[in-house]
Order: structure tokens, then C-alpha cells, then sequence
């Protein structure tokens, strides 16, 4: 049996909430669904009132909607009962475009618990039945007493289990009925919301961790009304709170939930209360040594009792973050000109603890539980599609951090005969040039080279295809599709690691005959580099139709991190791609084929005037070369 903060069996609220009548609390018919026809307005996005919102299960980008307290709003033995907030909020949630997958409610949804009450939320709520919004509840302390044990009340009657028969993400309730568990689909996978009331029995918390047991793949987000509390007191503005990543403590009650139920579940990744206020946030570490995000949200003391605001957890996994804002869509839907000066002031709250974000890499923090199984190396005949003219891969070499010896060949896997066979820079040391199973996730071979090069002094080892390899004389007049995987290290230098090489066409376009425009005669005729100060990846090159070069841009690439780059040449146009997406910089500029003396290629070397003047440092992966234009699912890490 959970105790309160007081350590006594709860039978009412705490220190923090106005006592309610014995009488009133006692009170109660049962009430079941009833009907409305909603009415929209205030620019809800609906086409109709009977339009149903269908939320992206496969964006990565998704929102959870939270709602705190809103008892003030249904008060119904004093004869205040306002639902015109709730409603509001309700139809942005239905008419959002923020890809909204469900909502939670935190817990006193009345002030008084009773019968009248609760009528009136349930015909509020009807608005989310009718447009099949995903949605949980659970009981505040202003909604019941004691503790899951209870048995019937107004709240049950209304807004327990029987409510979400025909909802997709109910997914179970426990044999009383007030903790319940649902379950959504959003980001591609499944999520798991606990619902628990707030004052758990022995019966609840047993019932919540079988059914974490018994899901134990799904990332659980666990809603209470009580767990964290905030130790600055309300008149202290948030930012005078100290650190605002940090100021909630758990409460008395809230440290017996995480020590029976949400420190042994690594699951549970984000934890959601109300009750408590003003807003807070702090981080524990569970069982498994994993962080736990701990939330508190509640809006109930401020004005208009928090006119059923809305805590907007915008999950992006892409971004691996969290973004949440707070916003009162009550106050946001009226017209500007008739707002009172307090609702003007709480259309948005963006105080440290209103509006915020939660970096979380979800695939590193879901692995104890729900590991991404690693992808398995792919046979290099799986690569080699029409028109491959070459593939080079680093699997079949020596051990890891073994060197690469000066002369020894990398066969080129597409059947064409363009080897490499390793250059050494006069001087360069034994391991300037070795073997790595390092490697970007998606990249068909598990393995790497690692060059230690440099251009200040010019030092380090790299490859080239030989004299007479085919690839030499190719002018690629149809198209061609250029790929390589590529690591910058942490170490890399501006002055001494600038405009380094992955790929050069040998050849200085002077002797070419290239003088248009740009063109500098000393320049090789094509290179794929690493720039100066961006670390940016560029392709420059001197087409054939024209006499100067035409030169693609990529974005800045983060250090220590696998990236993808691609050249695509359609026989008309040049596109860079960065992890399969196009970047900005790509010109317009008719560019067909790419001139040739037929010379070798360097691989991770850079010539100048003829000359080697910088060697590549960082890792590169598989590099292939087709003779057309692939889309990017066809790009080696769609495979």
C-alpha cells in the first residue's frame, strides 16, 4: 500500500489542494456516454465538424499532448461548471497539424468529484470519442479518495475503462479499474502510456509492472498525478528557480513509485505528473543505470485556472530530442482585439520551465530493452548493379589497426580491373595508412580504411588505380552515380587537413583545355573533397560540354559521426546527396560527363599542378562508381 507525504493511507489531498465537501464527495449517479454534436471554430484546420484526424504513424516527427489539472473549470456543487476551455483545447488537438498521436490527462478533472461534475466532463470528452482521438485519464485527488481500492465513483462511472471499449490504444485496465494502459503507434513503432491513479494499492502497482513485464520491448511513458514536486515556492519566477533542468524532487509518495515500479523498469523513459505546481523537470538514473526524465506540469493557479492548457511533447527522432512548448488554445482562438490583458499574457508560456527541450538518443537509451538489431554486412554481388564500373570495400584486408603495406593491392569488386594499389608519402609512417572494422550502419562492408594524412607537412599513404585501368579513360557522356561513406575525425585541422581528398581524377584541366570561367589550369579534373573551414563536402569537376568547372556543395559534417555522400549525374545535371537528402548548393549548370587524360584516379590523395599535395585523414568506407544516374534507393545504404 503506497503511502502519501505524510506516510498515512491517503484519504484526501494534500497540504497543497482545497478541501472539498464530504458531502459532495459522496454523492453520485452512474452517467453513461452521451452524444454531442461538436461545434468548430477558432480555425481548428477541420474541412468538418465530422472530420476524423489521422495522425502519421511513420513520421518520426510526432506530439504527445498533456493536459494538467483542470478542475477549477468543473466545479459543479457550486454551480461553476466551464467546459468552454477543455472544448477548445480538445478541437486543436483534432485539428492540429503538429501530428498529435494522443493525449494524456493528468488527474483532477473536477474539483468536487461529483456526480453533476463529472457528467459534464464526460460530455466534454465525448468531442475526442467522436473524432477517435487516443486519449488517458486518471484520477486526481479532487476526483476521488484513498486509494485504487475504492470502487465505484462518479469518475469510474464516467470515465473508466467501459469509456475506451471501442478505442484502438486502449490496450488494459487493472480489476478496479482505475490504472490503465494504452498504447499508440507513432515514429514507426509502438509506445506504451501508463495511466496510474494517484494513490496506488499494493493490487495497482503489481498490476502496472506485469504489464511492463509482459510488454517489455515498448518504451513506457508513465502519467500520474503525484510523483515530483517543485521545491521553489510560486512567487518565484522560473528563472530565479536555479537550474531549471533540475528542480523537482520526488515526492513522498513519488519515491515509493520509483522505487516499486519505475526504477526496475527500464522501459520507462518519461515520467508526467500534475498535482504540484509550479513546473519542474529533474533526471534520475534507474536500476540499469539509464536516465529517467521526471516532469511535473501543472497550470491550475494560473489564470483562468490554466483554461485547460496543453504540454506539447513534439518527439523528433531524427533530432533524437524532445521540443516541449505550453499554449492555451482557449485564449490562442479568441480574436486578439477582444482578449483580456491576462489572457494575452498566457497564450504561450515560454519560461524555462514552460518551453524546453530533451536531447535523448532513443536508439542508445531503448537498447537495454528494445535493442536496433544491428544491420548485417551485405555480399559485395549485392552492390555491384548495372553499370557499376567500380567497388571498392576493405573486408578481406588485415586486422584491425594493422597498416596497409606500401604496394599492396585492393581489388576492385565490380569485375572491371580498376585495383588500387597503395602509395606511401616519402617518410610516411608504418600505420598512416590502416585497417578498421569501424564503419557507417548502413554500409555494406564492416570494415574501413583509416588514413593519418595530412598536407603541412604532406604526409600519410593512399591508393591509385593503375596505368591502364578502364576507369581512366571513362568520360561518363550518360550519367554516373559517385558514392563513398567517409568519417571526420575529432582531431581534424583547418591548416593542415584542409580540402582533403576522397576521390581525384588525375589530369591537370589545362592540359585539357579548359580556360573558361573559374577555371584554373593547374586544377585536376574532377575531385570529391572535404572544404576548409565548413568541412564541407564538394564536388568539382570540369565537364566535358563546357570549359570551366561546375562545383556541388554539401553542408557542413559534424566530426566523429558516419556520413554518406553521393554525386549524381543524369547526362544533363550535377546532385550532391549527404545521407540520401540533396543539399542546397546544387547548380543548375548543364554538365555533361567528366573530361579526361586518362590518367589514374587517387583514392584519399589529392594532386595539384600535377603533383600529390594532400592526403585524406579520417575514414572511408565502400566507395562504388556507376556509369548512370541511380535514385537515391538504389544508393548503397538502401541495399
Amino acid at each position: 500500500m503506497l503511502e502519501d507525504e505524510h506516510g498515512h493511507r491517503p484519504t484526501g489531498p494534500n497540504r497543497r489542494e482545497v478541501l472539498r465537501s464530504a458531502a459532495v464527495a459522496g454523492a453520485g449517479v452512474a452517467v453513461g456516454a452521451l452524444s454531442v454534436t461538436p461545434v468548430f471554430g477558432g480555425g481548428s484546420g477541420l474541412a468538418g465538424s465530422n472530420g476524423r484526424p489521422e495522425p502519421d504513424a511513420a513520421s518520426p516527427q510526432f506530439t504527445l499532448a498533456i493536459m494538467p489539472d483542470t478542475q477549477f473549470l468543473y466545479w459543479g456543487s457550486q454551480n461553476s461548471i466551464n467546459p468552454a476551455p477543455l472544448e477548445e483545447s480538445f478541437r486543436y488537438v483534432i485539428g492540429s497539424d503538429d501530428n498529435i498521436v494522443f493525449l494524456a490527462h493528468l488527474g483532477d478533472l473536477t474539483q468536487d468529484g461529483g456526480a453533476t461534475s463529472f457528467e459534464a466532463v464526460g460530455r466534454t470528452f465525448d468531442l475526442l470519442d467522436a473524432h477517435g482521438v487516443g486519449y488517458s485519464v486518471l484520477a486526481g485527488n479532487h476526483d476521488v479518495t484513498g486509494d485504487d481500492t475504492r470502487g465505484s465513483t462518479p469518475y469510474l462511472r464516467v470515465m473508466g475503462p467501459r469509456r475506451f471499449r471501442r478505442s484502438k490504444t486502449f490496450a488494459g485496465a487493472d480489476a478496479g479499474g482505475y490504472n490503465t494502459a494504452h498504447i499508440f503507434r507513432a515514429g514507426g513503432r509502438e509506445w506504451l502510456l501508463l495511466a496510474l491513479d494517484w494513490r496506488m494499492s499494493d493490487q495497482g502497482v503489481a498490476w502496472a509492472d506485469r504489464f511492463l513485464t509482459d510488454h517489455p520491448r515498448l518504451p513506457a511513458i508513465l502519467t500520474t498525478h503525484d510523483l515530483v514536486d517543485s521545491p521553489y515556492d510560486d512567487n518565484v519566477y522560473p528563472y530565479e528557480s536555479g537550474d531549471p533542468e533540475n528542480n523537482a524532487v520526488l515526492s513522498r509518495y513519488g519515491r515509493q513509485v520509483w522505487d516499486q515500479l519505475i526504477a526496475g523498469h527500464d522501459q520507462i523513459f518519461l515520467t508526467i505528473n500534475g498535482h504540484h505546481w509550479p513546473p519542474a523537470r529533474t533526471r534520475r538514473r534507474n536500476a540499469a543505470g539509464n536516465d529517467v526524465h521526471l516532469h511535473l506540469t501543472n497550470y491550475q493557479n494560473r489564470y483562468f485556472g490554466g483554461a485547460a492548457m496543453l504540454r506539447l511533447y513534439h518527439f523528433d527522432l531524427a533530432r533524437d530530442v524532445i521540443d516541449v512548448e505550453t499554449l492555451a488554445p482557449y485564449f490562442l482562438a479568441q480574436e486578439p482585439a477582444r482578449r483580456s490583458p491576462l489572457a494575452a499574457q498566457h497564450l504561450r508560456l515560454t519560461t524555462p520551465v514552460d518551453r524546453f527541450s530533451v536531447p535523448i538518443d532513443f536508439a542508445r537509451r531503448f537498447h537495454g530493452f528494445d535493442p536496433v538489431p544491428v544491420r548485417p554486412a551485405r555480399p559485395a554481388d549485392q552492390l555491384v548493379v548495372p553499370g557499376t564500373l567500380a567497388y571498392w570495400r576493405f573486408d578481406n584486408g588485415g586486422v584491425t589497426g594493422g597498416p596497409v603495406q606500401l604496394g599492396q593491392t585492393v581489388r576492385d569488386l565490380s569485375g572491371r580491373g580498376n585495383d588500387l594499389t597503395v602509395v606511401a608519402v616519402a617518410g610516411a609512417a608504418a600505420d598512416a595508412l590502416t585497417w578498421s572494422s569501424d564503419h557507417h550502419p548502413d554500409q555494406p562492408a564492416h570494415a574501413c580504411l583509416r588514413f593519418a594524412g595530412g598536407r603541412d607537412p604532406l604526409r600519410g599513404a593512399y591508393l591509385t588505380t593503375g596505368d591502364e585501368a578502364p576507369l581512366n579513360a571513362e568520360t561518363f557522356d550518360r550519367g554516373y552515380t559517385i558514392e563513398a561513406f567517409l568519417k571526420i575525425p575529432l582531431d581534424w585541422d583547418e591548416d593542415d587537413n584542409a580540402w582533403m581528398p576522397l576521390l581525384t581524377r588525375r589530369g591537370r584541366s589545362g592540359d585539357a583545355g579548359k580556360s573558361g570561367p573559374n577555371a584554373d589550369p593547374r586544377d585536376p579534373l574532377a575531385g570529391l573533397n572535404i572544404s576548409s573551414n565548413g568541412r564541407e563536402p564538394q564536388f568539382n569537376f570540369y565537364p566535358r560540354n563546357q570549359s570551366g568547372p561546375t562545383t556541388n556543395w554539401g553542408h557542413g559534417l559534424v566530426e566523429d559521426t558516419w556520413w554518406h555522400v553521393a554525386v549524381v549525374n543524369d547526362g544533363r545535371r550535377t546532385v550532391m546527396y549527404v545521407e540520401g537528402s540533396p543539399v542546397l548548393d546544387n547548380p543548375s549548370t548543364r554538365s555533361v560527363g567528366i573530361a579526361s587524360l586518362g590518367l589514374p584516379w587517387l583514392f584519399g590523395g589529392h594532386e595539384y599542378a600535377g603533383v600529390v599535395d594532400n592526403v585524406f585523414h579520417g575514414w572511408i568506407g565502400d566507395v562504388r562508381i556507376v556509369n548512370r544516374a541511380l535514385p537515391p534507393d538504389q544508393f548503397m545504404p538502401a541495399k
